[in-house]
């Protein structure tokens, strides 16, 4: 699956890039302003669009280039009609979209909120779509046109307290895998990207509500930068594959997991038993610590 599967793409005339103020989303467009792409930047914060406007801007080959930038909640499906068609009138027809907006709340799953697997579901998978239907009927039009949906390592394989997250991921992929017949014989590619992972403001945020278990479970895999995981992503697109797993370990995880699925949850099991025994034990012991202190 991660072999050439349609025509490479070429360079980008116009970018639309939702959660594009930070993390993956802004490291792509800075190399696809290095490429001389005009680029639109979509996210929810004002602030941090004019960070990643400057950034984006310094790194275009020619004064030509347009960089826009369009505040946005991707969720909210009138408004992102609305920042497409504003990007499109200022920047000319899109020709590469890529959908890096997403959330994540990590933690044990009785204790999460149903708000919390709603909000996940319309803002990674709904604000996904909306993207993707704002931009398809002109990429037809063109004749051409690239689609790259950011999911993740977890929209492979179900993570221990991502039970908000991952099947919005693995919605991502059913929705890529469906539209790529469609698009693909009016000239319009489709890739979707399953990071590792990668040190951006999500992930330090995901840090706070982490079970244990989780953070066991994953202490041992490589974080990846986001400059590495766009280069890996456009180097991807331009091989013309559907399927993008940056990194070996992600890579063999997608094509053994099918085969492997028992043995691997087997071995995610035990991880997580051992990671709650010691957090049992830390939190025990800091109790004892604690009525002893009340007792001197």
């Amino acid at each position: 699956m991660t072999r050439k599967q349609q025509p490479s793409a070429r360079i980008a005339e116009h970018a639309i890039i939702t959660g594009g103020s930070s993390g993956i989303g802004l490291a792509i467009a800075v190399l696809l302003a290095e490429r001389g792409a005009n680029i639109t930047l979509m996210a929810r914060r004002p602030d941090l669009l004019a960070s990643a406007r400057d950034t984006v801007q310094a790194a275009t080959r020619s004064p030509e280039q347009k960089i826009l930038t369009v505040p946005v909640d991707v969720a909210d499906k009138a408004a992102v009609d609305a920042a497409f068609a504003k990007a499109v009138a200022e920047n000319g027809p899109c020709d590469f979209l890529v959908t890096s907006a997403g959330v994540s709340r990590p933690g044990y799953f009785d204790e999460l909120p149903s708000e919390a697997f709603e909000t996940s579901m319309q803002v990674n998978y709904f604000g996904t779509l909306y993207a993707i239907q704002a931009v398809v009927p002109g990429m037809r039009k063109l004749g051409r046109g690239r689609i790259v949906l950011i999911s993740s390592g977890a929209g492979i394989i179900g993570v221990f307290g991502y039970t908000t997250y991952c099947p919005t991921k693995f919605a991502l992929q059913g929705l890529a895998e469906s539209i790529r017949p469609e698009l693909v014989r009016s000239g319009v590619g489709v890739s979707i990207v399953c990071p590792p992972d990668t040190d951006t403001p999500m992930l330090k945020e995901e840090a706070k509500t982490k079970p244990p278990e989780t953070e066991a479970i994953t202490a041992a895999a490589k974080v990846w930068s986001a400059e590495g995981v766009a280069k890996a992503t456009l180097d991807g697109v331009d091989a013309g594959r559907f399927i993008i797993t940056p990194g070996w370990e992600l890579t063999w995880i997608f094509r053994l997991h099918g085969l492997f699925l028992t043995q691997l949850n087997r071995r995610i099991d035990s991880v997580a038993a051992k990671a709650a025994k010691a957090a049992a034990a830390k939190a025990a012991n800091a109790d004892a610590v604690d009525a002893n202190a009340k007792h001197r």
